[in-house]
């Protein structure tokens, strides 16, 4: 898992048929001391985040596991809203 912000939503009219009813956002990957790192990406939303908010994600075929038995053709889904975030 990692930790992002959310920086925007996207809004996509045409859009595969298993991803109906699924909000998409963007996110920027953070460093654990939550620094903007690499580049910024497409994430779906399993949690209901929203802009501005610090979420953790994960990738790969992970990411569609929260909308089984629908098969979401996604690489990263938001799977958690971070309350509270404590470094030493």
């Amino acid at each position: 898992m990692q930790i992002a912000r959310v920086i925007g939503t996207v809004v996509s009219t045409r859009k595969d048929e298993n991803l109906a009813g699924i909000t998409l956002l963007m996110v920027q990957p953070l460093t654990p001391t939550r620094e903007p790192v690499g580049r910024p990406l497409v994430a779906v939303d399993a949690v209901g985040a929203g802009v501005g908010e610090e979420v953790f994600f994960v990738r790969g075929k992970e990411a569609s596991f929260p909308f089984y038995p629908v098969e979401a053709p996604v690489d990263a889904g938001i799977v958690g809203i971070v309350d509270h975030l404590y470094t030493e």
